[in-house]
């Protein structure tokens, strides 16, 4: 067996975070442009796409399973040849509704049961991975190694947010352009992601160490696992100032959690609105796919990860309570560019990418404090396990609105849509004013 000292941390620290990445987006964002560009109604899509994000809300529960059950190392590759053959019969299973059905919006989300039955398990493949990835990362080389390549660990993801939001998506666009096609494009998105998975599994296969401190807990320990487990949910839940951590969890990014599960709808719907059984369809940029890819997918990431960086160095200069009111800001008012698109329909791709790209940094600049506020709740004798417990509110903050997006977009149109979304924006103000005056710095 091979020492994880004979093969360099650069041959696998970033591949496995890029592939990390890659299931992540394509559940819980290119899922969304998918059924969009397929005519799925809004209020049928944010619900059940929303319902895929489940998977990550959960996976603190079953995370000793993978301390107790084979290596991390099993886990990981195990959990990429799934995620390969669930790609591969997502490829081969999409349904091909007809060009009159996408027009008109009516192609049925049943008609994607399994496509919906692959995602999820997808997901919580994808989220058993992210489990044993981390903990593969912290056992495969030394505290001075780990920190040497924290950097290069979330480069590669955010590499990974880019290529799925942006490059798989304007190949899909690209294919739409050629053949006029909609489900086949997505099927070779979905084909060429899935080719990318079985090259990523048969590489690791290869060149994944070996750790030797890479073993499975010894059963007897279950049962401590298990009451660390619940030690750990007591402790946080009896914390001094737990409601408000938890109201702040959830209402901080009230407003974006209605608006990212409807913007890229919002982007490739037509422009033209028109009413059906009481519903609006309607009242979007009609962008192309490709155009979403660049624009959204490319250069807005960018601009969210660029946001993040900066919001990080702000922070850790000015600390946390001394960030927070123009962290909520930059959070909230850049996203009143939607309601100036909406309105004003501009049909300037300058115009439309600049706002996208100023809303996106504005979200990565606010959401540096988010993060930094979970972390700082988190501190305590059982700070890794708090914080995890904090991650699940954070997914639990953009699953509630997302919900309840689509059908609200659908009853008001998205110039109403987005104003409401905006005034939710009001309780991250709320919500800021309480912790800004608890924090002592």
């Amino acid at each position: 067996m091979a020492d994880s000292r004979h093969i360099s941390p650069w041959w696998w620290v970033p591949t496995l975070y890029f592939t990390e990445g890659i299931p992540y987006f394509l559940v819980n964002s290119i899922s969304v442009m998918l059924f969009a560009k397929m005519g799925v109604p809004n209020d049928q899509l944010t619900f059940f796409t929303t319902l895929l994000y489940f998977p990550w809300f959960l996976k603190g529960l079953w995370s000793p399973f993978v301390d107790i059950l084979r290596t991390k190392r099993w886990w990981i590759i195990a959990m990429q040849a799934l995620m390969t053959v669930l790609c591969i019969l997502l490829t081969i299973t999409l349904p091909h509704p007809s060009a009159g059905l996408i027009a008109a919006k009516e192609t049925s989300v049943g008609l994607f049961r399994w496509t919906l039955v692959f995602f999820i398990i997808a997901a919580f493949a994808s989220a058993t991975h992210d489990i044993a990835a981390d903990g593969y990362y912290m056992l495969a080389h030394d505290t001075k190694s780990q920190a040497a390549f924290i950097g290069l660990r979330s480069t590669f993801y955010r590499i990974a947010a880019v290529f799925s939001q942006g490059v798989l998506v304007y190949i899909a666009g690209y294919m739409e352009n050629k053949t006029g096609d909609i489900p086949f494009s997505w099927q070779v998105t979905l084909g060429v992601t899935s080719a990318l998975m079985l090259l990523v599994t048969l590489y690791h296969s290869f060149f994944l160490p070996r750790a030797q401190e890479d073993v499975p807990r010894e059963v007897h320990d279950f049962t401590g696992a298990a009451r660390e487990l619940k030690d750990s949910f007591v402790t946080f839940f009896t914390k001094p100032g737990v409601a408000l951590a938890v109201a702040f969890m959830l209402l901080y990014r009230l407003s974006e959690g209605f608006l990212v599960k409807l913007s890229q709808p919002f982007l490739v719907d037509t422009r033209e609105v028109f009413l059906r059984d009481g519903r609006i369809f309607g009242g979007g940029l009609a962008l192309s796919t490709d155009m979403v890819g660049l624009l959204y997918g490319t250069i807005g990431v960018v601009c969210l990860l660029l946001g993040g960086i900066l919001g990080g160095i702000y922070i850790s200069r000015k600390g946390l309570k001394r960030s927070l009111w123009l962290m909520a800001a930059a959070l909230t008012l850049p996203s009143f560019v939607y309601c100036y698109l909406s309105m004003a329909q501009p049909q300037s791709l300058w115009l439309i990418g600049t706002a996208v790209s100023f809303e996106q940094f504005g979200y990565g600049f606010g959401f540096t404090a988010y993060m930094m506020y979970m972390m700082h709740f988190s501190e305590g004798a059982y700070k890794t396990s708090h914080y995890a417990i904090c991650t699940a509110f954070m997914a639990l903050s953009m699953m509630i609105p997302g919900f309840v997006a689509g059908a609200l977009e659908m009853a008001v149109g998205y110039s109403a849509f987005f104003w409401i979304a905006n005034a939710c924006s009001l309780t991250t103000f709320i919500v800021t004013w309480f912790v800004y005056k608890k924090l002592d710095n």
